[in-house]
């Protein structure tokens, strides 16, 4: 199997530019998914490097399941918490009470999922480089 941890990381990186590209357009709902998106192929980036599948959408736990030689700290982990819960109510109608979804993200969130992405990417990059 061919190794694509860069690939995924560099997807990721691309992905954390959109958030901030989003978020200077104040389209906050994307910027916050997208923070969400950059963290969580980063972190897949690091299960394939050390030649771990990874499967789903919560980073958190994607972060709890890598091998001890790569582990989050648990401040991470919390970050990625934030993140998770941009995953669906940042897309979808349904997912508040009323109102479409870009109406209840601000810039407040929109920096917070930038700045917590950022975080998880810069954890994933110095692993990947510490290897």
């Amino acid at each position: 199997m061919a190794q694509r941890s860069g690939d995924w990381f560099a997807q990721a990186e691309h992905d954390l530019g959109h958030a901030r590209a989003a978020a200077s357009e104040v389209r906050f709902d994307w910027a916050c998914f997208a923070a969400h998106q950059a963290a969580e192929k980063a972190v897949k980036a690091l299960h394939l490097h050390h030649r771990q599948e990874a499967w789903g959408h919560v980073v958190a736990r994607l972060l709890a399941q890598l091998p001890p030689v790569a582990a989050a700290s648990p401040e991470l982990i919390d970050a990625a918490k934030v993140l998770d819960a941009f995953y669906i109510p940042t897309r979808y109608p349904d997912s508040h009470p009323e109102g479409p979804p870009f109406s209840h993200y601000g810039r407040f969130q929109g920096e917070e999922a930038i700045r917590h992405a950022g975080a998880i990417l810069e954890f994933v990059r110095a692993a990947l480089a510490g290897d």
